[in-house]
């Protein structure tokens, strides 16, 4: 398994991520929801909802490289999100890790997030993977795949089964609000609630 697996686009990349292993030095989180993010609008997968969506700048730079390399932000300024670079080297892409299942590495997961109820609540949305896993904008640009990296990747089996995935409008987002590129396994207690973006167009309910 190699990065190279990764280098397909946005939605495929999703799918291949769902049921993987992101390992954080001994806390490891099984990726049980994920978001496509795809291209500025001369690449092949135009989103105007994706940090590439208006050209490369310094902060997603990385979105444009090889894929499998760590793209961190900061979101509303205190939550660090987790994303996977994808797409062949120079087309930009990524997968945000909105949720997953801690399966090893409980205690120390726990004491950075106190607050959750339960150990499905350890990594459910994004913010909460960045804080289970201890992940830092430090970590921007960690290439996932290279066996002596602090946060490594690995993949797990494909998943070939449509009805072992479910799919969905990204959440929080304003543009390209209603393109189904949230993938999630209905069968996890970790998958996060959908919530639509107040600035998203409404929804046409009369038909």
């Amino acid at each position: 398994m190699s990065a190279e697996e990764l280098a397909v686009e946005p939605l495929c990349a999703a799918r291949r991520l769902l049921g993987s292993t992101l390992w954080s030095g001994p806390v490891g989180l099984r990726i049980v929801e994920a978001e496509a993010y795809g291209s500025d609008p001369a690449g092949p997968w135009p989103d105007p909802a994706a940090h590439s969506g208006r050209g490369r700048t310094p902060r997603n730079a990385v979105m444009f490289g090889p894929p499998g390399v760590l793209y961190v932000y900061f979101s509303y300024g205190m939550h660090t999100c987790v994303n996977v670079t994808s797409g062949p080297d120079g087309v930009a892409s990524a997968v945000l890790v909105r949720a997953g299942e801690i399966i090893a590495g409980h205690d120390l997961a726990r004491t950075r997030r106190v607050a959750a109820k339960s150990d499905a609540d350890l990594a459910r949305g994004p913010g909460n993977v960045g804080s289970a896993l201890g992940i830092r904008l430090d970590d921007y640009g960690t290439h996932l795949f290279d066996p002596d990296a602090p946060i490594r990747l690995e993949l797990g089996p494909e998943i070939t089964d449509p009805a072992a995935v479910s799919a969905g409008p990204r959440v929080g987002v304003s543009l390209a609000a209603d393109r189904p590129w949230r993938l999630w396994l209905p069968d996890s207690p970790a998958v996060s609630t959908y919530r639509r973006s107040p600035r998203a167009p409404k929804l046409d309910r009369s038909a």
